[in-house]
């Protein structure tokens, strides 16, 4: 999936999350499609964030429609039952950060620039970010993030755990897809069960995750997947997932 506004540095418009979240549920729907990947159009950005000029006419309660359409957005990448892969290529900044943090994992290009500028217009964070980012690097790190509101290069990214694996330019797709081909030799229901459990984290404490992980593991050995699995194991072959 690419999101294509490239003479804008593909800024989510609320035309395009529209479009984005028609699509996302049709392919949520969609048992043929493991595995999705989400970049942006040209080598220039993934998101350079919110639609400015569009944000500049909202009033109160329009700007609430509009971050609660981010939001929605934000929990179908989240939700989706299979693995969302961004492939950050060049500017990813507030509402495009925010969309990265709402997939599963975030391979970057080297020259990704990263970052929660909206204090820099006088707002906050409005699709998620306050809440993920904290999540995900920490209050200490994301409070950077977000009070100077300066981007940062993939490298650093890398390392404080915002994005997984930094590439050159010319590979990120080749490396997105490399990681998708593998997860796609995974038992699709596996990973279903996996990215619930994986995401309940940040629903609820420690022991009712652990209780909904011990649900979901034993979900799975209901399955024809589970025992396909195991046999291909003992058997030493490559298992044939049917995803039932």
């Amino acid at each position: 999936m690419t999101l294509d506004r490239p003479e804008a540095l593909n800024a989510l418009s609320s035309e395009m999350l529209h479009e984005l979240r028609e699509v996302l549920q049709e392919v949520a729907r969609r048992e043929d499609l493991q595995v999705v990947i989400l970049t942006g159009a040209g080598d220039r950005a993934f998101a350079a964030g919110a639609d400015i000029q569009e944000m500049g006419k909202l009033g109160p309660l329009e700007t609430e429609r509009y971050a609660t359409l981010g939001h929605e957005v934000a929990r179908l990448l989240e939700r989706m039952g299979k693995p969302v892969i961004a492939a950050l290529n060049g500017y990813t900044l507030g509402g495009g950060t925010e969309l990265a943090l709402a997939c599963d994992i975030r391979l970057a290009s080297e020259t990704a620039q990263i970052g929660q500028p909206e204090v820099k217009l006088g707002i906050p964070p409005g699709f998620g970010g306050s809440q993920r980012l904290t999540r995900l690097v920490g209050r200490g790190r994301a409070s950077e993030l977000i009070f100077l509101g300066e981007p940062i290069g993939a490298a650093d990214a890398e390392r404080m755990g915002l994005v997984n694996r930094v590439v050159a330019p010319e590979r990120l797709l080749d490396e997105a897809k490399a990681w998708a081909r593998q997860m796609q030799e995974r038992g699709p229901l596996a990973l279903k069960l996996a990215k619930a459990a994986i995401h309940q984290t940040q629903e609820t404490g420690l022991s009712a995750g652990l209780d909904y992980e011990i649900k979901l593991f034993s979900l799975a050995f209901a399955t024809d997947d589970r025992e396909e699995g195991l046999r291909a194991f003992l058997e030493k072959r490559k298992p044939e997932f049917k995803g039932g």
